[in-house]
């Protein structure tokens, strides 16, 4: 074991660091792995503890452990596997990445480009991000939050400005109340000479009060409508922007989240905004100016009276001050369970189909009982800390009042108070304890209002790290397509593809083989610009598909996939959804070409027959086919099938193989297939093993060869002649 310092006469490449001790479970350490020109260390608190030729090593391996990433080497002398170090998952992603590109430079000998990372931790607080998040709750900037959603009110400001104005009036005229009262009991009700009391006047002292009472509330309903129309209308742009954010994300981006929390963040959250600004806000806007306004008249005219009424106020703030960040970190956790439930039950409704087959629905009944109890835990926490603590705080708030009262009646008793000044400051006095009891209430709202705030400014800063060029381009393709030594690899630390090289020619059918895992399906969404190759390029026609815009990109291509999504409305408006102002003729005429229009016709409604969520009312092969009918309708440049007949019997598979013949030869179509009978059109067959093009050629070219092809084939002859002597 040596210093690391002492051996450095070999240039540093690349390094990443790791946190667990390889060989004791429970040991963390401060280690890190460098990779030099001539040799890979393994660094522990600056001491090298192993030491390996670079030219000996073929490749490194991640593999996920229990809470940790566990990093090996492969010898390529006797393709043994090693242990060089452990770290634990907050990092995970982030050293997967840096593996895979180290593997590079073990196979190339040449360092590529810096990959872009991404921290999995807070650098503030060190807590780790949640899947798909890069933000902090308990660090994040809740003026910059509010700032921020200044920009989506902007737009209706002048509603806002005139609710705030009302509120001053409302106020004002509220103010007034107990003045009249006080001149009500003292010169009229409390008259030394009722007798002489001016009936006329005494009339119009109680209309007064009435008309005032009339007013508030009116412009209050005024007010009222100003503040929904404006937060409404602030609610939705809201909404539409999560909704066109999450849209733009990439597949990668998105699957890093639940459907159930997606949804929640662009309802319930949104939900929860607009109730703080519409009816919480408000309310504490004017219950603030109320406050103020009494504040100062009472401390005008009594100051020793005013200290009497403020009392308690310092020991409230400083009691909710010492629990605020406590709170916060439960009302977090509890958005995280409610997020959870929500999930749990999308994924039970959606697969409701396979939970009845199995005959799990106690199982799964029991599994949401559990997602819910977890919820209702944290609620019933979070309510009862809120329960003891209340009563308390309002005692406390309350307790300036048993003070005034004293020193009301003592001021009465002496002679220097009226009953009607008694009823003015009873009425004021509380007007000051309204606010104050809703101080209690004010973190709880604020609290659910930051949480759900945060959740939504966190997807609309997501990254978007499939976006279009500055100045993408849109143009017609004609349907070339070049893949140009493109490699690819999510966040395994292991590359998918590696260094692919395929040239289609306009309307050549292409096909896909190989066995599962090898990146026959990876390669279709670089094509279709799901994801953003790593290395090299994918081009259209001579241009980059990053530099065409995606619209412009996937309104040309056609796509049926292997899991095929049905939407909950009509036979006839699933196929019509490829093609805006579809005629009924056309959507027949692509039914007939798909195979479809007969099962259609038997259907009880036809055309108009109901598919259910998901389509779930037909079989597989009835959705792949419908599928297959949208995808013609689209009239694409590019034609891409992922096991498009998979479902399909042989009589409606030949039907198909038919149509696809006639119409590949106007598109290009890249088809992907394990069953190989499938691909007996296709102009040219490219084999993928193991992320690379094994072999490329027809059908007949590929048998003679006898190679990965001829396996396959020969495998799947095997199986079918199996299958029919099993039959008869």
């Amino acid at each position: 074991m040596s210093d690391i310092k002492n051996n450095n006469d070999d240039k540093k490449l690349m390094s990443f660091k790791f946190n667990l001790d390889p060989m004791l479970a429970h040991k963390r350490c401060n280690g890190e792995i460098v990779l030099e020109e001539k040799r890979l260390l393994v660094v522990i608190d600056k001491k090298i503890e192993k030491e390996i030729n670079t030219s000996e090593i073929s490749e490194i391996i991640t593999e996920q452990g229990v809470g940790c990433l566990y990093i090996s080497y492969r010898l390529k002398a006797d393709d043994s596997v090693h242990l060089l170090c452990r770290t634990d998952a907050k990092t995970s992603k982030r050293t997967s990445k840096l593996v895979r590109k180290m593997n590079l430079f073990f196979e190339d000998g040449v360092l590529p480009e810096d990959v872009k990372e991404t921290a999995e931790a807070c650098p503030k607080c060190g807590r780790p991000y949640k899947n798909g998040s890069t933000v902090c709750l308990h660090c994040v900037d809740k003026k910059k939050t509010l700032i921020r959603l200044w920009k989506y009110v902007k737009p209706y400001k002048w509603f806002v400005f005139m609710s705030i104005v009302m509120y001053f009036v409302i106020s004002a005229l509220r103010l007034l109340n107990p003045h009249i009262n006080k001149i009500i009991v003292d010169d009229y009700i409390q008259s030394e000479t009722p007798a002489s009391v001016n009936i006329s006047a005494f009339a119009i002292v109680v209309v007064s009060l009435f008309v005032l009472e009339v007013v508030s509330r009116g412009m209050s309903s005024v007010r009222s409508h100003l503040l929904i129309h404006s937060s409404n209308k602030m609610i939705v742009d809201l909404r539409n922007a999560l909704f066109d954010k999450v849209q733009r994300l990439s597949v990668s981006k998105i699957s890093e989240r639940t459907a159930g929390d997606l949804m929640r963040r662009i309802t319930t959250d949104t939900a929860q905004v607009n109730n703080f600004l519409v009816n919480y806000l408000p309310s504490v806007l004017e219950q603030l100016t109320v406050f103020i306004a009494v504040g100062i008249f009472i401390l005008l005219y009594d100051a020793r009276l005013f200290l009497l009424v403020m009392l308690p106020t310092p020991f409230v703030v400083l009691s909710f001050r010492l629990f605020w960040k406590f709170m916060h970190t439960l009302f977090h956790k509890r958005w995280q369970a409610g997020s959870v439930a929500n999930t749990t039950l999308h994924d039970i409704f959606s697969g409701i189909r396979v939970v009845k087959a199995y005959g799990m629905e106690r199982r799964e009944g029991e599994r949401y009982e559990k997602v819910t109890r977890g919820e209702k835990i944290l609620q019933e926490k979070t309510d009862c800390i809120w329960s003891i603590i209340m009563p308390i705080l309002k005692f406390m708030m309350s307790f300036g009042e048993f003070i005034i009262l004293y020193y009301v009646g003592n001021k009465i008793l002496g002679g220097k108070m009226t009953l009607g000044e008694m009823s003015q400051f009873s009425a004021y006095a509380s007007m000051i304890y309204g606010p104050l009891r809703m101080v209690a209430h004010i973190p709880r709202h604020v609290m659910n209002f930051m949480t759900s705030s945060t959740k939504i400014f966190e997807i609309l800063d997501e990254e978007i790290d499939v976006s279009d060029a500055e100045n993408a381009k849109s143009f017609d393709i004609v349907g070339d397509i070049d893949i140009n030594n493109i490699s690819f690899g999510y966040d395994s630390g292991k590359e998918v593809l590696h260094k692919i090289d395929v040239h289609i020619k306009k309307g050549e059918f292409i096909g896909l083989v190989g066995a599962s895992g090898v990146g026959k399906s990876t390669l279709i969404n670089l094509i279709m610009r799901m994801y953003d190759v790593d290395e090299g390029s994918i081009t259209i026609d001579g241009v980059d598909i990053r530099d065409i815009s995606q619209e412009s990109l996937r309104s040309q291509m056609g796509v049926v996939l292997q899991e095929t999504f049905l939407f909950s409305g009509t036979v006839y408006q699933n196929i019509a959804y490829a093609k805006e102002g579809a005629t009924r003729d056309e959507v027949i005429k692509v039914s007939k070409l798909a195979g479809c229009h007969s099962f259609i016709m038997r259907l009880p409604d036809g055309y108009n027959t109901k598919v259910g969520e998901r389509g779930n009312t037909l079989s597989g092969g009835e959705k792949q086919r419908i599928a297959i009918a949208r995808a013609l309708l689209h009239n694409p440049k590019i034609l891409i099938l992922d096991e498009a007949t998979a479902s399909l019997d042989t009589e409606t598979e030949k039907q198909i193989q038919d149509a696809l013949a006639n119409l590949s030869k106007e598109r290009t179509t890249i088809a992907i297939a394990h069953r190989l009978s499938t691909l007996r059109n296709a102009n040219r067959l490219v084999v993928l093993d193991k992320g690379r093009v094994a072999e490329i050629g027809s059908h007949d070219e590929l048998m003679a060869k006898e190679g990965i092809y001829y396996g396959l084939v020969m495998a799947q002859r095997e199986m079918t002649d199996m299958s029919s002597l099993a039959d008869n």
